[in-house]
């Protein structure tokens, strides 16, 4: 069965805040200890899951991304051989969760599915069955308490949980998962990360839909692809392209994007078990897995899966340097700049073939987000940029002429809950 979402209390009125539900427990006050958006420490946080932390050291011959990726054992670009249907590409996420209750290695699922009266709005939910993740496959878009759910299931004597997450959730379940540990019986605990950038309200993201259509309550899936186009399909069948650069951003709201998400430090999920994305994929789904539970699970699936190794085209230098001049034009003020329409299509043509691809694409996302990080926090929120950004961040920022200034080093932090 699913069990309905508990809410317990409402969330703080902070401004950097994602409601990933920790505030909704019996401890809201971990907050300050455990939060994403106050004083990570990725180290630390990495060697606790992981054994170790990311390192810039290079693996035999072969370049080393966990810089830009996290910590690794080994990357996939993956598709289930028969693709699961309504998933929102071959489904694997939803594969591993099935998989994982079929064989009994966990009681739950904690993940999202969508809410009743809007199937763009996430809703936490507890599945116990396998048959009823098919209910939670696809993107959702928007905010939800997803670790409020974390202890009523362990007081219902669900005791080997997995959960899906994006990074907000993430880092603070892990911070509190030696705690729940001790005080709440957990047993075990399995984690799917989804990678996550630029998440945002619900109902600005309707706002957007209806943007890029005049009968937006019609579309029922839209993905970012990793080949620089928007996928739309409509309820009556109807599928449609849009390349990034003809999207209508520019008529967004300056707010579209919260602040807690042109901040976010962990595009990629690092303390996950396995990551499952779709930026390195390159029109397939990519796999990156973290440590010996992620390969566990992975090994879920046994050749219903079809890996392959990831595959790396273009150059993104370019491409994140007119990121960042375009930010640091928004942040002084000036308008972005915007593409003469003439140049629209041929560009767009031209980013596919000529731009980064695969590895390439997704180490210029990530190393897009470190720039967006800085620039935004030092323009609304300088204080932040000491007790916020880890190292990695700047390492990635550095190559673009962005460091770390003396009074930014950070204090050593304090211990999270145990």
């Amino acid at each position: 069965m699913t069990a309905p979402p508990v809410l317990v209390t409402e969330p703080p009125l902070r401004k950097l805040c994602t409601d990933c539900g920790l505030s909704r427990t019996a401890q809201p006050q971990r907050c300050g200890q455990a939060c994403q958006f106050i004083r990570p420490d990725y180290p630390r946080m990495e060697r606790q899951v992981h054994g170790r932390a990311r390192t810039e050291a290079p693996v035999g011959d072969a370049p080393n991304d966990e810089l830009h990726f996290g910590p690794l054992q080994a990357m996939w670009q993956a598709r289930l051989r028969q693709p699961l249907p309504g998933a929102q590409w071959s489904g694997i996420t939803t594969r591993l969760a099935e998989r994982l209750l079929e064989s009994g290695a966990v009681d739950a699922v904690i993940c999202m599915s969508p809410h009743p009266g809007d199937r763009w709005r996430p809703q936490p939910v507890v599945v116990t069955r396998a048959q009823d993740m098919s209910a939670c496959r696809g993107m959702r878009m928007g905010y939800a308490p997803l670790l409020e759910q974390i202890e009523p299931a362990l007081r219902r004597g669900l005791r080997r949980l997995a959960v899906i997450g994006i990074p907000c959730q993430v880092y603070p379940l892990r911070a509190i998962e030696d705690q729940l540990r001790r005080e709440h019986g957990l047993q075990s605990l399995h984690v799917i990360g989804l990678p996550c950038s630029d998440n945002t309200h619900t109902e600005r993201f309707h706002e957007f839909l209806a943007l890029l259509s005049p009968r937006p309550e019609e579309i029922g899936y839209l993905e970012f692809r990793a080949d620089y186009q928007v996928e739309i399909r409509t309820d009556g069948g109807q599928r449609r392209l849009i390349p990034f650069l003809q999207l209508p951003l520019s008529d967004l709201p300056a707010d579209f994007f919260p602040t807690t998400c042109r901040t976010c430090v962990d595009y990629t999920n690092a303390l996950a078990d396995i990551t499952v994305g779709y930026m390195g994929g390159r029109g397939e789904q990519w796999v990156l897995v973290r440590n010996a539970r992620g390969q566990q699970l992975l090994d879920l699936l046994g050749d219903e899966v079809v890996l392959t190794p990831p595959t790396s085209a273009g150059r993104r230098a370019g491409a994140v340097r007119g990121f960042l001049a375009n930010l640091q034009r928004a942040a002084g003020g000036l308008p972005t700049r915007r593409m003469p329409g003439w140049a629209r299509p041929l560009v767009a043509w031209l980013m596919p073939r000529i731009g980064p691809r695969g590895l390439e694409f997704a180490r210029a996302r990530v190393e897009m987000k470190a720039l967006e990080t800085l620039v935004h926090l030092r323009r609304d929120m300088p204080a932040r940029v000491r007790s916020m950004v880890p190292d990695h961040v700047f390492r990635l920022a550095r190559a673009y002429g962005l460091v770390r200034a003396p009074h930014e080093r950070p204090a050593a932090a304090p211990r999270t809950p145990r």
